[in-house]
Order: C-alpha cells, then sequence, then structure tokens
C-alpha cells in the first residue's frame, strides 16, 4: 500500500475536559498518513485516481474546529473515520497533538497516534 501524508495541519479547537479549554481553546496540530494504491492516478496522471489532499486537509481541519469532545482519542476517532469517506483510503494513522494541555509540569507535546482501515 502506498502512502499519502500530511504533516502539520494546524486549527483552533475546543477540545478538553476543562471548562478553559472549553472556553478559550487551543491549537491542535495533526498528522495524517494516508493509505492507498496510487498505481492508477500514476498511470493515468488523474487526480480524480487519487486522494485528493487539499480536500481532506480542508475536512479535517474542519473536524478539529467542530463539535468540543473531552478526549483527543475521540478527536482522533473522528479524523480518522473523515478520511476514510474518501474510497480510495483503504487506511489512515492518525496523530493528534494537543502542545498546549494543561499539565503542570514541563512537557514538548502529548500526542495520541491511532490507525484505522476499512477491513
Amino acid at each position: 500500500m502506498d502512502r499519502v501524508a500530511l504533516r502539520g495541519l494546524k486549527a483552533r479547537g475546543h477540545h478538553g475536559v476543562f471548562p478553559r479549554e472549553r472556553e478559550e481553546g487551543q491549537t491542535f496540530i495533526v498528522d495524517l498518513v494516508l493509505g492507498l494504491d496510487t498505481r492508477p492516478a500514476a498511470a493515468t496522471d488523474d487526480l480524480s485516481m487519487t486522494v485528493h489532499y487539499g480536500v481532506v486537509a480542508e475536512e479535517v481541519v474542519e473536524v478539529v474546529k467542530g463539535e468540543p469532545v473531552d478526549l483527543i482519542e475521540t478527536l482522533a476517532e473522528r479524523i480518522a473515520q473523515q478520511c476514510l469517506k474518501h474510497e480510495g483510503v483503504q487506511e489512515v494513522e492518525v496523530v493528534v497533538h494537543k502542545p498546549d494541555a494543561p499539565i503542570t509540569v514541563p512537557f514538548d507535546d502529548v500526542t495520541i497516534t491511532i490507525t484505522r482501515s476499512r477491513a
């Protein structure tokens, strides 16, 4: 299976379990790896034969900006399900970064990584 990767998609969302997170929001960063067969697109040089990663990026940003959830696990699942709506995408790896998580000790990042497939 071939891979199309999008790294560093950024959007402001209001996800989290604390009232401050819901009220003020924060930046979330998303990395995606889409698994699909790109041979038909390569053979025909036809965008309709592959996934339009610009469209996927816009959809993922809308999910992040959309309905708030408590957990980044839930957010990652919603993003994965959105990506799998694209016909050619057979598998997706989603990494959601929450660099401004409300943690009381110094840290660089908090992430959740999930992999989902059609099967």
